[in-house]
């Protein structure tokens, strides 16, 4: 089942599945997001909790136990409720049950609204701790846009776009945990030229991002703005050969290779207090080319 919303310039669907975005069109019909084929990869546009990547040996350690989590966590794969819809909005929820807490031994409750203004399409992720402990987590979104956009220009014309000046090293995944060792930002400026060769070696994950805001296309040409206040982390990752390119702002990351700790100390997460509700954000505006329609 699945809730489409829409303004005059934009149209979202979003699945109950995993209450993922499965469809985004601007008003010519022209899909900017990935479409799933399992040739390459089967997502469109998961959503990552209670973890992003993988843990050491798909198992998180709390208060000494150990409990089985699969990379990325339980979200994406599991069966939302529709709290509300609308023809701009909707929310959908998924709260802890007997199948979570065997993985993931924390009472939460996560809501996920999407709403359309103009050419803007607004995902709020709100995490409750509805138990009587710290709950620790992490977040992350990963859309799959189109590469090359729509309108026509060349794949490799495709650029990413930095708010600021990005000179940090970067890291790499390696077995699905992030390696020790960094490798020299790809990044001239603020600009990432994008290229298949990039991620022969997998994700390009940014640990010490200062951007909070990117764009994403060919110039003079189509384009987007992915706007994440709420996340410090980032990926961005393809199959090379593929149509997509993967954006995905996080809060937190995977194991990095040397971390053998309880889950609480785990780099990237973020605790949230009994009672309390952490909101995680994305904001994605549909940009075609200067003197077309918007």
């Amino acid at each position: 089942m699945s809730v489409v919303i829409s303004t005059p310039q934009l149209r979202a669907e979003v699945s109950a599945d995993g209450a993922e975005l499965i469809r985004l069109q601007d008003d010519q019909g022209r899909d900017w997001l990935w479409d799933g084929d399992p040739a390459f990869w089967t997502g469109r546009s998961p959503l990552l909790f209670p973890i992003v990547g993988r843990v050491r040996n798909d198992r998180i350690r709390v208060d000494g136990l150990e409990y089985e989590l699969p990379k990325h966590g339980f979200a994406r794969t599991s069966r939302f409720d529709i709290e509300e819809a609308n023809p701009s909005y909707c929310r959908f929820r998924l709260c802890s049950s007997e199948a979570t807490l065997q993985g993931y031994p924390f009472p939460f409750q996560l809501d996920v609204s999407y709403a359309v203004e103009g050419a803007t399409l607004s995902i709020i992720s709100s995490v409750a701790n509805t138990g009587s402990s710290g709950m620790p987590v992490s977040f992350g979104f990963h859309p799959a846009f189109r590469w090359p956009l729509p309108y026509g220009a060349p794949r490799d014309a495709h650029e990413i776009w930095f708010e600021q000046e990005e000179t940090a090293p970067i890291r790499r995944p390696l077995e699905g945990l992030i390696k020790r060792e960094t490798e020299l930002s790809p990044i001239q400026g603020s600009t990432l030229a994008l290229r298949d060769d990039l991620f022969e070696a997998d994700a390009l994950v940014f640990d010490q991002l200062r951007s909070r805001s990117i764009g994403y296309g060919a110039r003079e040409s189509a384009s987007l703005r992915v706007d994440f206040p709420d996340m410090p982390h980032l990926g961005i990752w393809t199959k090379p050969g593929s149509g997509f390119i993967c954006i995905e702002p996080w809060q937190g990351y995977a194991d990095p290779q040397d971390f053998i700790g309880d889950f609480s100390d785990k780099p990237g997460i973020v605790a949230i207090q009994p009672g309390e509700t952490r909101r995680f954000a994305i904001d994605i505006a549909v940009k075609p080319p200067i003197g077309q329609s918007d």
